[in-house]
């Protein structure tokens, strides 16, 4: 048997199998840490951890609700702001009054240039006080010289409203033979102005004056410092006594035009609303003055210029013509006391200082 030359035929090696790399987990960043931190790795044969829930950042209130502010706090804001204008008006009027002690020496004849223009006014201040708390309003008034001015000082020993009032009529009839005018205007602080109205309603007074201006008066009286009652002159400001009585009568016919102004933080009227004139016989008009106190009504430049409008006839017939325009509504009756209480309302026309 012979033996074959050709080897027989292995099998050739073929490629080789490349191996796959096994692919690791990426770590993933744990979403709970504070940005700039690093981040948290999570081991390979670690579970996943559940991350913190993320706190939601508080609401915030609404625009209008941290914008508003209490009503008692607002109050409380201008009261404070009335209190400290009150004090340094009493600072000041401490200093000027004993320059108005005396009483000032009445001009002989006519004012130049005044005859014929404006009835003289005539200044009455209130209880313990003198003519020197209208330094300003004086000088107001008379600024464009077509008026006469002149203050009255009253006695501070007198007892009876009743008898200054007889005092200033005998005042008034010398300022119109004085000065060449059949009516004047009056003014008055405080108790001045009870003491006017007194004049004007019970002694035959409004057939003198024109106007009659008060400022922080106690037309109704007031209940203020009950442990000065011992004073007969405060007694009569009392809301039940017989001066408030005689002023309540029925006065029709008055000829007198009125202008009360009152304040909401006028500390010698209790309560605020007695310093407003409510009666049906009268031709009066209430102003509520926003914001002063009770010397300051005297005093502030708001109210100077406002009373100087108010004794100026042109101006005063204007601004009640448009008063009457834009407050009433509806037909319009004859009657006085329907008249003002549409002019004016429980309140009266507002005036902002």
């Amino acid at each position: 048997m012979g033996l074959s030359s050709t080897p027989p035929s292995l099998p050739l090696p073929g490629p080789r199998p490349v191996p796959h790399p096994v692919p690791h987990p990426v770590p993933t960043p744990d979403t709970s840490t504070l940005a700039g931190s690093a981040p948290d790795v999570v081991p390979e044969s670690a579970p996943n951890r559940p991350s913190a829930p993320t706190p939601s950042p508080p609401t915030p209130p609404p625009l209008s609700s941290s914008l508003s502010l209490p009503l008692s706090l607002i109050a409380s804001g201008a009261a404070l702001r009335a209190a400290a204008l009150e004090a340094v008006v009493f600072t000041g009027h401490l200093l000027l009054y004993p320059t108005g002690v005396r009483e000032e020496r009445p001009a002989a004849g006519p004012a130049a240039g005044a005859c014929g223009q404006r009835p003289p006014v005539l200044l009455l201040h209130g209880f313990n006080d003198n003519r020197s708390i209208f330094v300003l309003l004086r000088r107001a008034l008379g600024a464009d010289g077509l008026r006469r001015v002149e203050t009255y000082n009253y006695s501070p020993f007198t007892r009876d409203l009743r008898a200054t009032a007889r005092h200033l009529a005998r005042r008034v009839e010398d300022l119109c033979e004085r000065s060449g005018q059949e009516r004047v205007d009056l003014v008055g602080h405080s108790l001045g102005g009870l003491v006017a109205r007194y004049y004007v309603q019970r002694l035959g007074g409004d057939a003198r004056v024109r106007t009659l201006v008060t400022l922080g008066t106690p037309h109704a009286g007031t209940r203020v410092a009950p442990f000065m009652d011992a004073h007969p002159l405060v007694r009569q400001m009392r809301p039940d006594s017989d001066v408030m009585v005689e002023l309540a009568a029925p006065s029709p016919g008055c000829r007198t035009r009125c202008v009360a102004f009152w304040s909401e933080f006028d500390a010698i009227m209790a309560p605020t609303g007695t310093a407003r004139i409510e009666h049906p016989d009268l031709d009066a008009e209430n102003v509520l003055v926003t914001g002063i106190g009770h010397l300051a009504l005297a005093v502030h430049p708001a109210v100077i210029a406002a009373v100087r409008r108010a004794l100026d006839d042109l101006t005063t017939a204007h601004a009640r013509a448009h008063t009457r325009a834009d407050d009433r509504a509806g037909d319009r009756t004859g009657d006085r006391a329907a008249d003002r209480a549409a002019d004016s309302g429980p309140e009266g026309r507002g005036l902002a200082v």
